[in-house]
């Protein structure tokens, strides 16, 4: 096992699932983005219009929640990743399986605002750039 990364070893392959239980997601959330996430992401997940989970056993490593318009606008927002499962595929696949989802349920359209480090993340995903604007509240 190399004790520098406890992942390292030979781990059950990820499991990836649509609508999840989402036990562990302020913990994956903490670990993730270096804060939990706000009280309120649970609630708002349930509302969308998928969400999917990256599972090693029980443990949830990944997630990413869609978000919609109730029509045929799908929104990728809040994918993380645990940092002991970073660069393995996860994220690829938490994105991949959200856009599926999003088509299977009728969504025309799924858009994903990010940061300038994650062009080449997102470009990977089949994202391609557009305009668009923003109001920071």
């Amino acid at each position: 096992m190399d004790k520098k990364n406890p992942v390292a070893r030979a781990v059950n392959p990820i499991r990836f699932e649509i609508d999840s239980e989402l036990a562990g997601l302020r913990d994956l959330c903490k670990a993730a983005w270096g804060a939990p996430a706000d009280a309120s992401l649970e609630r708002v997940v349930k509302r969308g219009l998928a969400h999917v989970g990256a599972f090693d056993g029980s443990k949830l490593v990944g997630f990413v929640n869609v978000a919609w318009d109730g029509g045929v606008h799908a929104f990728i927002l809040d994918p993380c990743v645990h940092p002991d499962y970073r660069r393995k595929g996860i994220g690829t696949g938490l994105v991949t399986r959200a856009v599926d989802a999003s088509r299977q349920r009728g969504a025309k359209w799924v858009h994903v605002d990010f940061e300038p480090h994650l062009r080449s993340f997102y470009r990977g995903c089949g994202f391609r750039p557009t305009e668009a604007g923003l109001i920071a509240l």
